[in-house]
């Protein structure tokens, strides 16, 4: 399966089969970075915010996924599970969606904007993950040292870090090497592109791979 990253909390999720799902689509006015038009069969959608709900950019008649419960898409299964976009049980921010995918064998999941800390409750209904893409940004979110414990208690193969500033981007949001500076040196994987593809081989068992799209086309 491919990994495409779109900027900021948004990713194509291809399947080998071409079903298709994009994450949190995002304004570009509001964010910064040129978000393309990009066809899919389903699109998730944490929560409201338009850094991650413009729909407009999503084609191809996507079914709209944003709210708690299980779909089958075209073979694919995402399941959306809730949390809190703050520390005080969303009475600063509101709710936000986790969602999970299962494509080709490997299981992924998207945090959303989540802002409450790592318990064992939301940890167990997560479960097992392969792929694991996290807000670090902090501020709206949760930051590099909550995320940091996210990795520590899921164990995902790879991390994927989304929701930080870049030179492009507007939101007062902190970069990405905080986060970064967690890892060892040879834990760090950085792509020199927006894309990569992934199956059961690609994860080697041993120790947790962090991917730094390259921010270059944003």
């Amino acid at each position: 399966m491919k990994i495409t990253w779109l900027g900021h909390s948004a990713f194509r999720l291809e399947e080998s089969t071409g079903t298709t799902v994009v994450t949190d689509p995002y304004s570009e006015s509001l964010v910064g970075y040129r978000m393309r038009k990009v066809a899919a069969d389903a699109v998730t959608v944490s929560h409201g915010h338009k850094d991650h709900c413009e729909l407009s950019r999503i084609e191809g008649g996507a079914e709209v996924l944003d709210t708690v419960g299980f779909w089958e898409v075209k073979g694919v299964d995402i399941t959306s599970m809730l949390s809190y976009h703050d520390a005080a049980k969303g009475a600063h921010r509101g709710q936000n969606l986790i969602f999970k995918y299962r494509m080709d064998g490997v299981d992924l999941c998207h945090l959303g904007d989540i802002g409450e800390e790592c318990g064992v409750s939301t940890g167990d209904a997560i479960g097992t993950v392969n792929v694991l893409m996290i807000p670090v940004g902090g501020n709206y979110t949760i930051d590099a040292a909550r995320a940091k414990e996210y990795v520590d208690f899921l164990m995902p193969d790879i991390v994927i870090p989304m929701h930080y500033r870049t030179p492009s981007c507007n939101i007062d949001i902190e970069r990405v090497n905080d986060f970064l500076d967690l890892f060892d040196e040879e834990q760090l994987v950085y792509v020199d592109g927006d894309t990569i593809e992934v199956d059961r081989e690609y994860f080697d068992g041993d120790r947790t791979k962090v991917i730094v799209f390259s921010d270059k086309n944003f």
